[in-house]
């Protein structure tokens, strides 16, 4: 049976497990096995759209978990925190997983989770991202906007005028809110900041614009060493997960109060939003392995694919 065919009818499964009760303990527990540990490190950023992760925790109690902690990180230093041991498990930018894998991260990619959540906005005289040749640019994930640019033809190096900066205070959001920038890409709540602010207009939402709709945004992502270590709480982290992704999908003001309530963000009617407007059920239709396909142009070792031959299929 090949790894592909594994992987796939243990998503199945999930499937078919649907979303109703979605906090019972699955009757299979025993079958799989005691937990080789009951802690679990997951991360903590103010993105919105990773909301499976946070809905998740009573989910992943009822898999056993005792000891659930969240973990505060950048936004751009998931990936890195992931490999250094801080955290066992997050949802990351699909691009910035195969980036980091590629610089040689002990990280590995699990299973896509949503799709979609990253939106571009413009000033009102750029109607298209070709026309964003010479202007400047902030973005909350540059990879991203990298890949975007390069889709349509353009030199993110040379094409670019990139505005950044390494200061924990730096505000891409409000850099063109002021005018500063031509440009912003970013994710949840910055999106439903802008409109209701009234400033700049969308020329692209990954959400629905092609090709980025008919690919994962973010990817469940694990620590190696804890994935090896510990196979049985890595499938059932990947099942609680993918489960909070189900209800996002089913019952968004229910997922949405859940974060509030838990802190992970401030306003129910930017999460209930985002929630909606994202397809939190499409983590079983699309192939993870086309989407690190996809973001392989960033990569320039291409050692990426390995991410593939890492997925814990065998399950």
């Amino acid at each position: 049976m090949s790894m592909v065919q594994t992987r796939r009818r243990f998503l199945a499964g999930l499937s078919m497990a649907g979303t109703v009760g979605l906090v019972r303990p699955p009757p299979a527990l025993a079958a799989e096995g005691a937990l080789e540990t009951t802690t679990v490190r997951i991360s903590r950023i103010e993105a919105i759209c990773l909301a499976p992760q946070y809905a998740g925790e009573e989910l992943l109690r009822a898999e056993g978990f005792t000891e659930i902690h969240y973990v505060q990180v950048s936004p751009m230093d998931i990936p890195q925190a992931i490999g250094r041991g801080e955290v066992d498990f997050s949802t990351t930018l699909a691009v910035d997983l195969i980036h980091a894998i590629d610089a040689g991260a002990p990280i590995v990619g699990l299973a896509g989770v949503h799709v979609g959540c990253y939106e571009l906005f413009a000033k009102p005289s750029v109607r298209r991202l070709t026309e964003l040749k010479g202007k400047r640019v902030a973005a909350d994930d540059p990879l991203l906007f990298k890949l975007m640019a390069a889709q349509v033809g353009l030199d993110p190096a040379k094409d670019i005028d990139w505005v950044s900066s390494t200061d924990p205070a730096f505000n891409p959001l409000e850099l063109f809110a002021q005018g500063k920038v031509d440009a912003y890409l970013g994710f949840p709540p910055h999106p439903q900041e802008l409109r209701a602010r009234q400033v700049g207009q969308v020329i692209v939402n990954t959400a629905v614009d092609r090709p980025w709709s008919q690919y994962f945004c973010c990817m469940l992502t694990g620590n190696c060493d804890y994935v090896r270590n510990h196979p049985v709480a890595t499938k059932r982290a990947m099942r609680a997960i993918l489960k909070a992704a189900d209800l996002c999908a089913t019952e968004p003001e229910r997922a949405a109060r859940r974060i509030v309530d838990g802190g992970f963000t401030k306003r129910y009617d930017y999460a209930l939003q985002t929630l909606k407007d994202l397809p939190y059920d499409k983590w079983r239709d699309y192939d993870a392995e086309d989407t690190i396909r996809f973001g392989l142009p960033l990569c320039e070792r291409r050692e990426s694919l390995r991410v593939i031959r890492c997925l814990p299929v065998t399950w």
